[in-house]
């Protein structure tokens, strides 16, 4: 028998305690006695070597690497019923999931294009998205809770996550403002930006940085009303005519439509680079591949050299 041999039946009972909840609820369903399946749980954690769970009130709490196991049990047991079904010449329609992470300061806009195509890929993929900071989700990303994860910044060095950036492609950079706000600033730029209203994304963002450097080259000092890393929020106050805040250009059409904002300028020389991050040098799954592929060819490349006759260049 191999070392490395791991019993199914222990990894059964783990996978139906965690569906259900709780050790009681699963013996329930299992037929079992509560002392059997607690024994069982037990040599799976020894064979395992790690806690799989804690117990909270009545029922239990996965820990980092009981959510790992259950992923991995939970996508083969899933199997298994499929194919009794089909042995059973039931019609079965297998749906792939997707996990999918998106850190909190990406646009909105940028991460529905990225998943829009998911919809429509043969095979059918059920998308489940978790929406935090970058360095959470790399982490998530490191304990095989997510397949992907797509951002404006790349996995650096500096977290201790092992990961790969696979480049979708990038665009130019806009000025938005309400039609108002862009008439009262328009003549005279860049110098009729002194002390216009900003709102910046947050710090540390590849958005913010490349607007600050690009404030710095043209010589002028907006006043800042502040940062906000919601991107959906930004865009709200300047729609209300509050304040200028920058886009990326890949979605240009749809900021100016749904937001009734205009693109005053455009920040030359700096470009906003989206990437796909896993945990393989080379993506595998197919989904992250077809969004990866479509995203190269289509939402970056094309959208991204829309002109505005109304859009000045710095």
């Amino acid at each position: 028998m191999s070392a490395d041999w791991l019993n199914y039946h222990h990894l059964l009972y783990f996978w139906t305690v965690a569906k259900e909840g709780s050790v009681t609820a699963a013996c329930r369903k299992l037929h079992l006695a509560q002392p059997t399946v607690s024994t069982q749980l037990k040599r799976l954690e020894q064979r395992v070597g790690e806690k799989l769970y804690e117990r909270s009130g009545k029922g239990i709490a996965l820990t980092d690497i009981g959510q790992v196991v259950f992923r991995y049990a939970d996508e083969m047991f899933s199997i298994g019923e499929e194919l009794v079904d089909t042995l059973q010449h039931r019609t079965v329609s297998r749906t792939r999931k997707l996990l999918v992470g998106v850190p909190d300061v990406l646009p909105k806009l940028i991460a529905f294009r990225l998943l829009e195509p998911l919809l429509t890929l043969d095979g059918g993929v059920q998308l489940i998205c978790r929406e935090e900071p970058l360095d959470q989700l790399l982490a998530r990303l490191a304990l095989h809770e997510l397949d992907v994860v797509f951002s404006d910044a790349p996995a650096s060095g500096l977290v201790r996550v092992k990961a790969f950036n696979h480049e979708l492609g990038s665009c130019g950079v806009g000025l938005f403002g309400s039609e108002e706000l862009c008439a009262k600033h328009q003549d005279g730029l860049p110098g009729s930006l002194e002390n216009a209203p900003f709102m910046l994304p947050g710090a540390g963002t590849q958005m913010r940085r490349n607007v600050e450097n690009w404030i710095q080259q043209q010589g002028f000092r907006p006043k800042v009303l502040g940062e906000i890393d919601d991107t959906a929020l930004l865009k709200v106050f300047a729609e209300a005519g509050l304040a200028f805040i920058p886009g990326p250009l890949a979605i240009r059409s749809e900021i100016e439509r749904q937001f009734g904002l205009r693109m005053l300028v455009e920040l030359t020389g700096f470009r906003d680079r989206f990437y796909a991050i896993t945990i393989e040098r080379r993506i595998r799954h197919p989904a992250v591949l077809a969004i990866s592929e479509i995203a190269r060819s289509g939402l970056f490349l094309q959208r991204g050299r829309r002109k505005s006759r109304r859009g000045a260049k710095m």
